[in-house]
């Protein structure tokens, strides 16, 4: 009998604005066709979806759970996933994009330590909140999209708090049952996507010395298998996908501060200028120098666009 073949798990990366770090995708371009993917997927940063039309079903840690018009998604990030509508329907859908732990660091009392639900433990079921049910969550979910589609005066602050009350919200539907879930929830997604831990360190540590050991180590795996299964599902080797964290923390850095290049380069974890500026022409294709220049300019225009790294899958 020939053996199952494993999904392909494809990174999705996106890049926030720099004055309002959330992100919105919306409009009638964000239509799901019903064609099934082959390829699951997970993104950098937390996504909230709200679906408007027709149903059909999503794919979540192994699970083909429903979802309908009216229902709210709540994937975490590193989670991957896949979306597909019903047969002849075209489902539409507006996202939102946001990393808590940076949105809503000075929200939260010291005592959180973790400003995302427990990886292993999110169920697929618990992913999607239907109207009905939630409309609390549905209500407020809405509300972001409009107040950043909008923009109305102070549109920014509205929405911020109408985030925060939707991401408590949400935290506080997820930890409801993640200690029953926890055991079960850490097995089954262990053999699908065993590199989360190795991400989650690099998110959250970049800017210290990090080896291949201590991250295969992490994942449980020796450092040859490590490698291997990090480049197999990322399309880049690991140390490599923490340079393009350090650049892209970096990038950030340069368009919103006045800090030195040197300073920065320190700050995402380099450990001298040369190299920094070495890694940063091959990943940008310009010196740290010359694309600050071009970025701040950007800024100053009537409509600055979004930062994006391509070519990382």
């Amino acid at each position: 009998m020939p053996r199952k073949k494993k999904p392909v798990i494809e990174y999705r990366h996106y890049s926030l604005p720099i004055d309002f770090p959330v992100l919105l995708l919306s409009g009638e371009r964000w239509k799901i066709s019903d064609i099934r993917s082959e390829h699951l997927h997970f993104h950098n940063h937390l996504e909230i979806g709200i679906c408007y039309s027709d149903s059909g079903i999503m794919e979540i840690k192994g699970e083909a759970v429903p979802f309908t018009a009216g229902d709210v998604t709540f994937i975490p990030r590193y989670l991957p996933h896949t979306t597909y509508s019903s047969p002849d329907t075209a489902s539409l859908w507006s996202y939102l994009f946001f990393s808590p732990e940076e949105l809503f660091q000075h929200s939260f009392k010291s005592a959180y330590s973790s400003f995302e639900p427990n990886l292993w433990a999110v169920t697929g079921k618990n992913c999607i909140l239907n109207k009905d049910q939630y409309p609390k969550v549905y209500t407020l979910a809405t509300s972001v999209v409009e107040e950043l589609k909008q923009q109305k005066p102070y549109y920014q602050e509205n929405a911020y708090g109408l985030l925060l009350s939707l991401y408590i919200e949400l935290l506080r539907i997820h930890s409801t049952n993640e200690m029953l879930a926890e055991q079960e929830a850490e097995h089954s997604l262990r053999g699908d996507f065993v590199i989360s831990p190795a991400l989650e360190h690099i998110t959250k540590n970049y800017m210290t010395p990090i080896t291949i050991d201590s991250l295969a180590g992490l994942c449980h795996l020796s450092t040859t298998h490590f490698r291997r299964k990090f480049h197999e599902i990322m399309g880049v080797a690991p140390l490599d996908f923490l340079s393009r964290t350090r650049i892209e923390e970096a990038c950030k850095q340069l368009k919103s501060t006045d800090h030195s290049i040197l300073s920065i380069s320190g700050q995402v974890g380099f450990h001298s200028i040369s190299s920094f500026n070495r890694c940063f022409s091959r990943l940008m294709g310009e010196s740290p120098k010359q694309w600050r220049k071009g970025a701040q300019a950007e800024a100053q225009s009537a409509k600055a666009s979004i930062l994006e790294f391509t070519g990382w899958v």
